[in-house]
């Protein structure tokens, strides 16, 4: 029997991991060709997810637990949790409900068609806020920007083949941009479009920093384009200076008595430039700051506990 890995990362879920897992169990059901486990990992939450997951452990051994040491975040964990499962395939999915269970046979009939990524991609969603506008704006900006084409409306819920886990393992990167990694190794993939469902319970953890932080994870590893237009602005500005001094010198010239600078265009012409050198450091710095990362080669995450890794899925 093929094994399938199902791997959930989780931070403060304690309402959602008990519906995810039946769910899940009950796809798998309905597959009798096929063996599975269940990884969840812990972002060390501070409510009961922990201890329910122990629970529903303690009662089916082919659901496996990891609890890390402390919160090391929605783009790391994952990834961890992605290369310490032992399955033919493995199926990432959020533990919020909002990736559908239900789509499982699905990305196995495509996997079997020979697919080595099969990627769910939500083009619409149950909800409409503005930070859904701006996830939505984000993607088509770094989807034209990319290096790669990347994948569009996906952020990672999918199936993977092993020989992609086994890549990515060879990657050794320590703060991966997940969908664009999978958009770089060019495996064909094929899309199973989805409408995301309202979250039932709880509370989304990602806030304007952590989608910031993706989002400029994401530009600073799949695009050098920030980098050229600071470049090119560079030049832009300087021949624009040249040319508005040049202009300002022949209006001296023509009129001396009549024409006065005055300190308005100085101010006004210091604060612009301040400000475009200013935005332009920013970008350099976010390009240095993901470089720094990369060079410290910390690993993904520090485990505390692991629960059911030494007994076999079909346990």
């Amino acid at each position: 029997m093929k094994l399938i890995s199902v791997v959930t990362g989780c931070f403060n879920e304690e309402e959602n991991v008990d519906e995810l897992y039946r769910r899940i169990r009950a796809q798998f059901e309905q597959l009798p060709a096929y063996d599975y486990e269940h990884i969840f990992i812990d972002n060390a939450s501070s409510d009961g997810t922990v201890a329910r997951i122990k629970a529903i452990a303690a009662r089916d051994r082919r659901v496996k637990l990891i609890v890390n040491t402390r919160n090391f975040g929605h783009i790391r964990s994952p990834v961890h949790a992605l290369l310490q499962a032992r399955g033919d395939a493995i199926i990432a999915m959020a533990s919020d409900l909002q990736e559908p269970p239900e789509l499982i046979p699905e990305f196995l009939a495509r996997w079997e068609q020979g697919y080595r990524v099969v990627a769910g991609v939500k083009p619409s969603s149950a909800h409409t806020t503005a930070m859904s506008f701006v996830r939505r704006s984000f993607y088509a900006t770094i989807g034209r920007i990319s290096d790669t084409r990347l994948i569009p409306n996906f952020t990672g819920f999918g199936l993977y083949d092993r020989a992609v886990v086994e890549i990515i393992r060879q990657t050794d990167d320590p703060y991966p941009y997940f969908r664009g990694l999978i958009a770089d190794i060019g495996f064909e993939h094929a899309e199973v479009p989805f409408v995301q469902p309202r979250r039932s319970h709880g509370i989304s953890k990602n806030n304007f920093y952590t989608l910031y932080d993706m989002a400029i994870l994401g530009i600073t590893s799949h695009s050098k384009i920030p980098i050229r237009l600071a470049t090119m602005a560079g030049f832009a500005l300087s021949a624009l200076s040249l040319l508005v001094a040049i202009t300002y010198l022949i209006y001296k010239l023509v009129s001396w008595q009549q024409f006065s600078v005055g300190i308005a265009p100085v101010v006004i012409g210091f604060f612009f430039f301040a400000s475009v050198q200013l935005f332009f450091i920013g970008i350099l710095g976010e390009y240095i700051a993901a470089i720094h990362t990369q060079v410290l080669k910390r690993p993904l995450v520090i485990e505390k506990e692991r629960v059911n890794f030494d007994s076999p899925a079909s346990d």
